[in-house]
């Protein structure tokens, strides 16, 4: 078929009603706006579950804020206090749901979808309808994960790990069927998954344009490419192990249960085969999208491109092989685990050769401080972070001091939150233009940013230092233990960063939704004014209140701290409202075609992008991905469809 035939085929199927449009659509943009959106909503469901198992570890069995309502005869939240069953579920479900129905819909489900058959010059993917089934088949997954908090018992409550037997014996619990919809969930989106990198991987091989080889394509495609080959073969693991759960606790199996023969080791090696593929599932997307961004916004071509692949490939091979580091507690054999040990160590490498090709790329560049680069910057800087807390946890003798501790779970957010959540907010920024054609606010998405990398760092660093000092992780009530009584203040802390954090995200859902929706702007304006004389007020009021002799009674223990406290916070309110005030431009302006002068394919294709993707031609690739400051062009950059100059072309060859 021609090309031309073709697209005429792609838009007469497309030119279909409402729910083949935008319900049951084969396009794979509005594939991934789908994923878009039910990321971002269980974002939000995630996230209010982590502040409200935070406000328990720092405020201990007092009323969570705004849930006083709740009746003395819950179950759950009597009096809105939290109870240690529903504690357990809520540290449960919020990683369940951040990894399986966050962070991997977004990252690997919607980039994913948008950006590899617009990037290698495709009309669209390999199987569209495989693509549509992979989108529902998630929201099957979520629905029955969202079923869970509607069964007596509750939802699952053994941790997102679900260790045997914990997770499979229900009298350890109280969990009945909670725990066996959240293992059908994870069943059900590993089939998901499984589509989408069939579809993935086969759309990148057999469908690249004419020019697009291999060492043309973006890393952004790259890491994708590598990520599906990984989900193909990890989620299988992850599927086999959640039904041998689902069959012990449903129809009476012993796969995992040691009182009846079974083998509470087996879960742990499966898991955890799948598991740290798993995190590089998570984090390869990011990335790619991190290098594309760095490279756009740096004005330079990314330093070392092939290194790049090279050691993402070489990540996902030894991805296979340090499962065991996360089992060094488990009584394997000292010699086991320094062979576990010596190939954590060695991942760390190729890691380590991307962040010195990431520093190469800005070294010397001519740096644009644009909203979707100071996500990208925030990748590196926390991801390093992340990285260089796991080399402590690779030495299986460390490893005995820390494991489970809070050390972990700062670690585990530096390279997850750190690393995937600042990829997807640059990525949302960037390809938001290709996505929607409106462009995004800057003011908004500079105070997002600085409000979210400052809390994050706020809520996840003193991590470490309670982790070093004893805090175990998944406790119900830190003041139970004689020895984490000292370290309560840092508890307190992280909370408040979590609560900022939170909050912070508040600019986000306006800028993104404002922006969709094109409201107006002059409204939100008026009340960032309004807001910001009224926190300057309060401000003037309470410094006065508290200089005055004889007008405040004797503040009790902690109160001048919580003046201060609240003093800061009123003062960065208002700065933040003066900031929009003044900076906030048109919400949802129509975007141009280019509009960050990119080199690569996505942005040849017309803004918004036809069902097609490319018109009646498809394009073809003259040169290579990041063309930046490149000697004989008049501008700083070249499409990947302009043809060499003769010069170039003599020196290419």
């Amino acid at each position: 078929m021609s090309d031309s035939t073709a697209a005429a085929a792609h838009h007469d199927h497309h030119a279909g009603g409402f729910w083949t449009t935008y319900v049951f659509s084969t396009d794979h943009k509005m594939i991934a706006r789908q994923f878009l959106w039910l990321g971002l909503l269980m974002m939000v469901l995630g996230g209010i579950m982590a502040l409200m198992f935070r406000w328990q570890l720092a405020w201990p069995e007092t009323p969570v804020w705004g849930f006083g309502w709740v009746s003395q005869d819950s179950n759950s939240m009597p009096t809105g206090i939290i109870t240690p069953n529903f504690y357990n579920m809520l540290v449960t479900m919020h990683a369940t749901i951040m990894v399986f129905m966050v962070v991997m819909p977004i990252l690997v489900g919607c980039f994913g979808n948008f950006l590899i058959p617009l990037m290698i010059g495709a009309r669209d993917m390999a199987f569209p309808v495989l693509n549509m089934l992979s989108f529902w088949a998630a929201v099957l997954g979520g629905a029955i994960m969202m079923a869970g908090f509607q069964v007596e018992g509750g939802h699952a409550a053994s941790g997102w790990t679900g260790y045997a037997p914990l997770s499979t014996v229900e009298k350890y619990t109280g969990v009945g069927w909670g725990q066996n919809l959240w293992a059908l969930s994870l069943f059900v989106l590993s089939l998901s998954s499984l589509m989408g990198a069939v579809n993935y991987i086969t759309t990148v091989i057999n469908m690249r344009t004419a020019g697009m080889t291999w060492f043309r394509m973006p890393l952004a495609v790259w890491s994708l490419f590598i990520t599906a080959i990984l989900s193909l073969l990890a989620l299988p693991v992850l599927g086999s192990a959640v039904a041998l759960m689902f069959f012990d606790r449903v129809f009476g199996t012993t796969f995992f249960n040691p009182a009846q023969g079974g083998e509470p080791l087996l879960w742990q090696h499966l898991f955890w085969y799948f598991g740290h593929p798993e995190v590089y599932i998570l984090i390869l997307p990011g990335m790619g999208i991190a290098s594309d961004l760095l490279s756009v916004f740096s004005r330079k071509p990314i330093f070392g491109y092939r290194a790049m692949v090279y050691s993402m490939c070489s990540i996902a091979f030894l991805s296979w092989l340090v499962w065991g580091h996360h089992m060094f507690q488990s009584g394997m054999s000292p010699y086991l685990g320094s062979a576990f040990m010596m190939t954590t160590l060695v991942i760390a490498i190729p890691s380590a050769i991307k962040t010195f090709n990431w520093l190469g790329t800005l070294w010397g560049g001519s740096i644009r401080f644009t909203v979707p680069m100071m996500h990208a910057l925030s990748f590196v800087i926390l991801f390093v972070i992340g990285g260089l807390s796991g080399i402590f946890m690779a030495s299986n003798v460390v490893d005995i001091y820390i494991h489970d501790t809070y050390f972990i779970v700062a670690h585990f957010h530096y390279v997850i939150f750190g690393g995937s959540m600042f990829a997807i907010f640059g990525g949302v920024h960037y390809w938001f233009p290709k996505m929607f054609n409106k462009h995004m606010d800057d003011a908004l998405g500079r105070v997002h940013f600085w409000l979210t990398f400052i809390f994050f760092n706020l809520a996840f660093f003193p991590m470490h230092i309670i982790g070093v000092g004893g805090h175990m992780r998944r406790i119900y009530n830190p003041m139970q233990y004689d020895f984490l009584k000292d370290i309560q203040p840092v508890n307190v802390l992280i909370t408040l960063g979590a609560l900022g954090l939170g909050l912070g995200q508040i600019p986000f859902v306006f800028n993104f939704l404002g922006s969709i929706f094109r409201w107006n702007a002059r409204w939100f304006r008026a009340l960032a004014q309004a807001a910001a004389a009224l926190a300057c007020g309060l401000v003037a009021y309470r410094v006065v209140l508290v200089a005055a002799v004889g007008l405040m009674p004797k503040a009790p223990a902690g109160g001048g701290a919580r003046t201060v406290a609240g003093l800061i916070a009123l003062a960065v309110i208002a700065w933040v409202f003066r900031y929009l005030a003044k900076n906030m431009g048109e919400m949802g302006r129509a975007a141009a075609q280019n509009p960050w002068d990119a080199s690569t394919l996505e942005w040849v294709a017309p803004t918004p992008a036809p069902h097609g993707n490319f018109g009646p031609a498809l394009p073809i690739v003259q040169r290579g991905p990041y063309e930046y400051s490149v000697p004989d062009e008049s501008a700083d950059w070249a499409p990947q469809t302009k043809p060499l100059s003769a010069q170039a072309a003599a020196a290419s060859h």
